[in-house]
């Protein structure tokens, strides 16, 4: 089965995450439960850092990846 992934947006290029998805999660269940487990951290934590959000993620199986930011698509199809 090929990889599934997940991006996490942010305004600072910095701390954009790239997430493989674990396996036994479907498409619904993993967004709802990324949410939860980022408010969870921000909820505990009011100085929380992404490295904090990262931990929890890695603690239920998410694994981050390694990525390249290329150039924006800016109007990409319009």
């Amino acid at each position: 089965m090929p990889d599934r992934l997940m991006l996490l947006p942010s305004t600072e290029f910095d701390e954009i995450r790239l997430l493989r998805i674990p396996e036994d999660f479907g498409d619904r269940d993993v967004v709802r439960h990324v949410t939860a487990l980022i408010a969870e951290v921000q909820e505990e934590r009011p100085e929380w850092r992404c490295d904090d959000v990262v931990a929890a993620l890695e603690d239920h199986g998410f694994n981050v990846v390694d990525y390249i930011l290329g150039p924006a698509l800016d109007r990409c199809g319009n």
